[in-house]
């Protein structure tokens, strides 16, 4: 079952996302660790309007056992500029400078819905969960008002775009967030 995340939902989403966290290299978070960071994303989750936060998230969730096995991340880009600042408060409860921000790079363009981050938990991966999670989005969205979904994929993470491709999405440029190149691909909502 897909549905919006809701706040108890952290401590098993959490640890999803930080495969991603991981995989981008965010030097910030190789300097405070990934457990204080993944710490710091947990205790966020509760602002609704923070990256991270439970309303910008939709999860997969197992009918049987009600685990979280897959989580899709995303925001209209109109909100990048300020997706970050409901972390601020946070930052005092894990000893973090005020000024730290852990996402400086513009990741989306105008009038789109930007899908931050899409993953699936190690032990599901390969069962269609990621597939699910992109087959949902687009009434979803159409829901919301949204006509353009996109997202960035690692040039080094074929297997990501050969899925992305799958579901419809185009590349339209290319872009660097830290020190990685990705593909900026889209996919219109017909």
């Amino acid at each position: 079952m897909i549905r919006p995340a809701v706040l108890t939902d952290a401590p098993q989403a959490m640890p999803i996302l930080m495969q991603i966290i991981h995989d981008m290299e965010i030097p910030i978070v190789q300097e405070i660790g990934e457990t204080k960071t993944e710490a710091l994303f947990e205790a966020a989750f509760a602002a609704p309007d923070y990256r991270y936060g439970y309303r910008q998230m939709l999860v997969y969730v197992d009918d049987a056992t009600q685990n979280v096995l897959g989580i899709c991340v995303g925001y209209p880009a109109a909100k990048e500029a300020t997706i970050d600042a409901a972390l601020q408060p946070y930052l005092a409860q894990f000893d973090l400078p005020s000024e730290l921000r852990l996402f400086t790079d513009v990741e989306a363009r105008p009038g789109e819905w930007y899908l931050d981050s899409l993953a699936v938990a190690p032990a599901a991966q390969g069962q269609g969960i990621g597939g699910q999670l992109l087959d949902f989005l687009p009434a979803w969205l159409k829901e919301q008002g949204e006509t353009v979904i996109s997202l960035n994929v690692d040039l080094g993470n074929p297997k990501a775009k050969q899925l992305y491709s799958h579901h419809g999405f185009k590349k339209t440029g290319e872009i660097m967030i830290g020190a990685h190149r990705y593909e900026h691909l889209q996919r219109a909502l017909n």
